[in-house]
């Protein structure tokens, strides 16, 4: 069971999905449901030997194309609609005990690509209204599949945080003509303590206002909507990039780092001009033994706390040695 009841006191929608505490939970990876499917082997969701990236739409999803009718009657205070959309997962490689950090270049090239296909297409659908890429690394996530994947959720409105950050972006452009991103790097530029890698298309940051120790934002330098305005040398660019701060994360503390990669692009529908593209990183570790909780000011009031300085942690991923994307032969 499936459905959207909607939250009058945060003016949200809240998916109920019962069903997906039936999923896969930690399997040992002989029996990995995003493996290929060998011969006389463990049939998986992907009845291939071998494959290159794989989409498919997830066993456990929290929307649907075809939704069931909603189990419960709502009221004019609390309405229930059905859960339409589309859940999808994208297999980044067959290799179980790969990363995105430890993928070749040329495979996260093959990646973005994929993923402004997966976008133009289900942005074309009518009742989809944002298009939400994300990955989920880690067990201290909530991860419960450790094969290389991300999902794609293609929602019937758009989220709250998206919402409240458009909502920003907006109020800054009405205001002064030009898009918050613009400024905001602006100001991030001409100081350059807070930047930790550029290349021709994308700068990485940690921002002024990081909320987490180690939180990256990686966007464009030019005002690009979405991956749908990107041609092969911006979706190179953005590959590059991304592998750049995997990479570093892996060198901070030693260890492949968890985190929460999170898409941020225009809405499917129109008047969104001043939205800006981008891509934000939420790492869990503070050190590299301790986790930053979301606690009692986080959760329950929304208020972050960062105990570390945005300025020394960009300077600790900066200063980090990795192998070089373009130049490590891969």
């Amino acid at each position: 069971m499936s459905e959207l009841r909607y939250h009058p006191f945060l003016d949200q929608w809240v998916i109920t999905a019962t069903h997906r505490q039936d999923r896969t939970f930690h399997p040992p990876a002989d029996y990995c449901p995003l493996c290929p499917t060998k011969p006389g082997g463990f049939p998986t969701e992907i009845p291939f030997e071998a494959y290159d990236i794989v989409v498919f739409e997830n066993k456990f999803p929290s929307l649907r194309e075809k939704p069931f009718h909603p189990d419960v009657e709502g009221t004019p205070l609390m309405p229930v609609r059905p859960s339409v959309g589309v859940c999808e997962v994208v297999c980044y490689s067959d290799k179980h005990d790969s990363t995105f950090a430890t993928m070749p270049l040329s495979q996260v090239r093959k990646l973005t690509r994929v993923w402004k296909d997966r976008y133009e297409d289900l942005a074309s659908r009518s009742e989809v209204e944002y298009v939400f890429m994300f990955e989920n690394k880690g067990k201290e996530i909530g991860v419960t599949l450790s094969h290389p994947h991300g999902q794609i959720y293609a929602y019937p409105f758009i989220p709250p945080i998206l919402k409240t950050e458009l909502d920003a972006e907006r109020k800054h452009f009405e205001a002064h003509g030009r898009p918050l991103m613009q400024d905001w790097l602006a100001t991030e530029t001409a100081h350059g303590e807070r930047v930790v890698a550029e290349n021709d298309t994308f700068i990485a940051v940690i921002p002024f206002f990081a909320r987490y120790p180690y939180e990256v934002w990686v966007t464009s330098k030019q005002h690009l909507r979405s991956m749908g305005q990107m041609g092969p040398k911006q979706l190179d660019d953005l590959a590059e990039m991304l592998l750049i701060v995997t990479r570093k994360y892996d060198q901070l503390f030693g260890f492949s780092l968890p985190y929460i990669m999170s898409i941020h692009q225009e809405p499917t529908t129109h008047g969104y001009e001043f939205n800006w593209f981008h891509v934000e990183f939420y790492p869990p570790y503070r050190t590299a033994n301790k986790l930053k909780y979301l606690a009692g000011s986080e959760a329950g009031a929304g208020a972050y706390i960062n105990d570390t300085l945005p300025e020394v942690t960009a300077k600790t991923l900066r200063e980090l040695a990795i192998s070089d994307p373009l130049r490590d032969g891969q």
